[in-house]
């Protein structure tokens, strides 16, 4: 979702019950060839040392949310921002009572080096879900945005089961994504006519992932697992491995993303420039309450969860899971 310009139409694309679904495999695409390439490790945000290398963002929030973001100094002194034996726990307040329709503090973070291209692997023991969620792993360029991009990675609403994946671009009208831009993804495209708009203004090509295991209860019962998402000039993958079924290169900080299969979401660059689409990326991870999507009343009425999202906003015992545990961020820059 567009946290940075607010695009609230974003919601009727993520809708399961309107979701559009087509074939996403195809032939293979120049982007599909299985080459080994050698990646280095450039940077690593893990353990005591995490926080040294994101800023705070303390804002209002951008989406509309009922969220006070935290600055560095209260996110630690309240509890909400820690590490604890080598995990770091980015959290939603879980002890204040406030009053309905008011915001709840959370933490939102942004990495302080910029990315255009690299692999990015993200270790998370749990994601964070619930009724009033909207929690989000995700990158949008520093400069010129929107025509800069957007990429989420983990996105997902209050306790739906999928995770959706997506891509914004704006700009020059020359960037579309075929189905056959989409290889062998095993995700489902939510809606084809977003992916190939030939337009200026900001628009997106999502995919849902529906296995269930993607983000919030499922994710985290699995033990968590690994993200990874490859930029480079050839497109975007990104794939998606449960704790048991993550592969060994990368336990052993060698990653082989040729040898890793099917990604879980794939824009290539047949017919879009990615690397003009997306132009020094900061990292960022946030949870945000209620707002244009989780709050939404469309979406809200089909969630399940009781009374009003405002309501649900106001009761500390409903954010005892929303908190992200991470156990590291690698990057990676190939090897030249």
């Amino acid at each position: 979702m567009s946290r940075v310009i607010l695009r609230s139409t974003f919601v009727l694309s993520v809708l399961c019950s309107r979701c559009y679904f087509v074939d996403a495999k195809s032939a293979p695409t120049r982007f599909e060839k299985r080459q080994t390439t050698t990646y280095t490790l450039e940077d690593m945000y893990q353990g005591e040392s995490f926080f040294n290398d994101w800023n705070f963002f303390s804002e209002p929030d951008p989406t509309q949310g009922l969220v006070d973001y935290q600055t560095r100094e209260n996110a630690l002194s309240r509890g909400l921002a820690f590490v604890q034996d080598g995990v770091t726990v980015l959290a939603v307040d879980n002890t204040t009572t406030v009053p309905t329709g008011s915001n709840r503090a959370s933490v939102r973070i942004e990495s302080k080096t910029h990315y255009t291209t690299g692999l990015f692997i993200a270790d998370f023991v749990a994601t964070p879900f619930g009724c009033s969620t909207w929690p989000a792993w995700w990158s949008y360029g520093h400069t010129d945005y929107p025509n800069s991009g957007e990429l989420d990675v983990i996105e997902s609403v209050n306790e739906l089961s999928s995770n959706f994946l997506t891509f914004w671009r704006a700009g020059s009208a020359q960037c579309t994504f075929p189905t056959s831009s989409h290889g062998s993804a095993t995700g489902s495209i939510t809606d084809e006519s977003k992916c190939t708009e030939s337009t200026t203004d900001q628009i997106n090509c999502a995919f849902e992932d529906g296995s269930g295991s993607g983000w919030g209860e499922g994710f985290n019962n699995a033990g968590g697992g690994v993200y990874a998402h490859l930029i480079n000039a050839e497109g975007i993958k990104i794939w998606h491995f449960p704790r048991a079924n993550i592969p060994v290169d990368i336990a052993n900080k060698n990653p082989n993303p040729s040898s890793w299969g099917a990604p879980v979401a794939q824009w290539g660059s047949d017919s879009c420039n990615v690397l003009e689409r997306i132009v020094d990326h900061t990292l960022t991870i946030n949870t945000s309450l209620c707002g244009s999507w989780a709050g939404d009343d469309d979406v809200w009425s089909t969630s399940g969860c009781p009374g009003s999202c405002a309501e649900t906003v106001a009761n500390p015992e409903n954010f005892h899971n929303a908190r992200w545990k991470i156990n590291y961020i690698a990057v990676y820059q190939a090897a030249t």
